[in-house]
């Protein structure tokens, strides 16, 4: 590798967000226990679960918006300042924008808080507009907007300028499939340039379609990370079965589940080594088989395998 492409593999590695043992009680309840990920550089890392799970506590503590109990964020390898987490974009789970202010004024006004200078911040909030379709509402008041609108002038006020990381908690929540297309589009030209973007959202299809890797929270703790393919080489393995006649006699085979049966179509999981050959024998006994082949688990089954 060249001195150039060393220098830039070291810029990307010393630019994760790592967390380390964080933990954030409130009086007896503790929201968030024990977790430890990397955001890496470079990469789109979904943040799953359910509600109350603790992701935007995480988040809020990423962001210095809550202390954490116990535990440690770094960013660079060393632990975390205010002076890093103001180049950060941040898109909090409350909006926090001023309903009757124009959209133009509002977030040249935001940039401006975070540094950049007013010349800076209007090009890109002007290019952020045209970006997502709101170029034509700029001097409208917020609060004349949809909330699918509000919601895309949230994304902007997170992206303007050019973060060094990003924390978005439900960025997608209320966009339009176009919306969602640019949107993802933006957060791939950030990724590009070596930024790490973690965020959160409950739809699973999303983050399984745009995420490198994903982190899965459940009572405060996470209970998978890794790779969508890490976590589909831990979930269950299932086999779509198409017969020639009905399909309902496989809930008898010994070390096979039958998850849904339907005419003659079966959806199973082998649990036992071996039942895959006797269920095809019996099978080839009683007509046809005209399908058996393994299916892909998708993100909402390993979802429910490890929250369960």
């Amino acid at each position: 590798m060249s001195e150039h492409g060393d220098s830039r593999a070291r810029a990307r590695a010393t630019t994760d967000i790592e967390l380390r043992h964080l933990t954030r009680t409130f009086g007896e309840i503790r929201a968030v226990d024990d977790v430890s990920f990397v955001v890496g550089a470079g990469q789109l890392t979904g943040f799953v679960g359910g509600n109350g799970a603790g992701k935007t506590t995480t988040m809020r503590m990423i962001m210095g918006v809550l202390a954490p109990t116990g535990g440690e964020v770094l960013w660079e390898g060393r632990p975390i300042t205010a002076l890093d987490r103001r180049q950060f974009g941040y898109m909090p789970e409350e909006r926090g924008l001023y309903p009757k202010q124009a959209v133009l004024d509002q977030l040249v006004y935001l940039g401006r808080l975070r540094g950049l200078s007013g010349a800076v911040a209007k090009a890109s909030v002007t290019a952020h507009l045209e970006r997502l379709g709101l170029a034509e509402r700029a001097k409208d008041h917020v609060e004349k907007l949809s909330l699918g609108n509000q919601q895309r002038v949230q994304i902007i006020a997170a992206l303007m300028g050019a973060p060094r990381a990003l924390v978005l908690d439900e960025p997608f929540s209320g966009l339009d499939p176009a919306a969602v297309d640019n949107m993802a589009d933006l957060l791939r030209e950030h990724t590009s340039r070596g930024v790490p973007v973690l965020f959160s959202s409950h739809q699973l299809d999303l983050v399984e379609r745009l995420c490198e890797r994903l982190v899965v929270l459940a009572k405060g703790r996470v209970v998978a990370s890794g790779t969508p393919d890490d976590l589909r080489a831990t979930s269950v393995a299932r086999h779509r079965l198409v017969l020639s006649g009905d399909a309902g006699w496989v809930r008898g085979i010994s070390g096979v589940h039958a998850v849904d049966v339907e005419g003659r179509t079966a959806l199973l999981e082998i649990i036992e080594h071996g039942a895959e050959r006797v269920l095809l024998e019996e099978a080839l006994r009683r007509g046809e088989v005209h399908e058996f082949s393994p299916q892909r688990p998708s993100l909402a089954q390993i979802y429910r395998e490890v929250t369960a």
